[in-house]
C-alpha cells in the first residue's frame, strides 16, 4: 500500500500548490494550459491504446463495458458524489465536480495504476506507483490551478482504486499474463483520450461509464481458462 498512499499524498501536495498559485494566473493562461494538457493526455492515451495484443476483444470490452457501466450509472453517481462533497466541502468553488471527476478519472484508468498496482502488491515494488505520483502530483498542480479544489480530493478515489489493485493482486496473479496486461491497458489508453477530449471540449463523453471495460480482458481470460477446464 506504499506506493498508492505516496499517490495520493502526491496528488494532495500538487493540488495544494495549484490551489495556492491558481489566484496568480489569468484566465487565458488557464484556458491555454488546459488545451495543452490535453494535447499531452491524448499522447498518454494513444502510447496505452497501441499496446492491444487483441484488437477485437479491446472492442468487446469498451461495448460491454459501456453497457455495464451505463447500467449501474458509474458517472452520476460519481458526479453525485463530486456534488455532495463540493456543497460540504468546497463551497464557492463552481468547478469542485468538474475537477473532482475528472482528475480522478484520469489518475484511475491509466496503465500506471493498474500494473503499478499489481506490482505493488504482488512483488512489493513501488517504482510504478513512485513514478505514478510525480506525475500526478505536476498534473495536479496544473488541474487544481484551473479546476480548483476537487482534484485535491480525487486523492480518494485514488487511494481506494488502487489499494483494492494492490490487496486483491495475489488472489489474481495466476490470470495476469501478459496479452491480459496488455489488452487492459489499451483499453485504459482508450479512456484517457476520452477524457482529453472532454477536457479540450470537443465533445462529452462518458468514460466513467466505460470505466468496466478495463478489466473485461481479465474476465474473458478467466473464463477461457475455466471453460478449458471443464471441456
Amino acid at each position: 500500500m506504499l506506493g498508492t498512499i505516496v499517490n495520493a499524498l502526491a496528488i494532495i501536495i500538487g493540488g495544494t500548490i495549484g490551489i495556492l498559485i491558481k489566484h496568480g494566473l489569468k484566465e487565458k493562461y488557464k484556458k491555454t494550459i488546459m488545451q495543452g494538457l490535453g494535447l499531452t493526455i491524448i499522447l498518454i492515451g494513444l502510447m496505452n491504446a497501441l499496446e492491444a495484443e487483441n484488437l477485437l476483444l479491446v472492442i468487446l470490452s469498451v461495448v460491454i463495458g459501456s453497457i455495464v457501466g451505463e447500467w449501474i450509472e458509474i458517472e452520476k453517481k460519481l458526479e453525485k458524489l463530486g456534488d455532495y462533497a463540493q456543497k460540504h466541502l468546497g463551497k464557492g468553488d463552481s468547478n469542485f465536480s468538474e475537477g473532482f471527476v475528472t482528475a480522478s478519472l484520469l489518475y484511475c484508468v491509466g496503465a500506471l495504476a493498474i500494473v503499478g498496482s499489481l506490482n505493488s502488491g504482488l512483488n512489493g515494488d513501488h517504482t510504478i506507483l513512485f513514478t505514478k505520483s510525480i506525475l500526478d502530483g505536476v498534473t495536479a498542480i496544473v488541474f487544481s490551478s484551473t479546476l480548483g479544489i476537487g482534484v485535491i480530493f480525487s486523492a480518494i478515489p485514488v487511494l481506494l482504486y488502487q489499494g483494492f489493485i494492490t490487496l486483491t493482486a495475489s488472489a489474481l496473479e495466476p490470470f495476469l499474463v501478459d496479452a491480459v496486461k496488455y489488452n487492459m491497458s489499451s483499453v485504459g489508453g482508450l479512456l484517457i483520450i476520452g477524457i482529453a477530449i472532454n477536457i479540450l471540449d470537443i465533445k462529452n463523453i462518458k468514460v466513467a461509464n466505460m470505466i468496466p471495460a478495463i478489466f473485461i480482458p481479465l474476465i474473458y481470460y478467466m473464463l477461457t481458462i475455466f471453460y478449458n477446464l471443464i471441456t
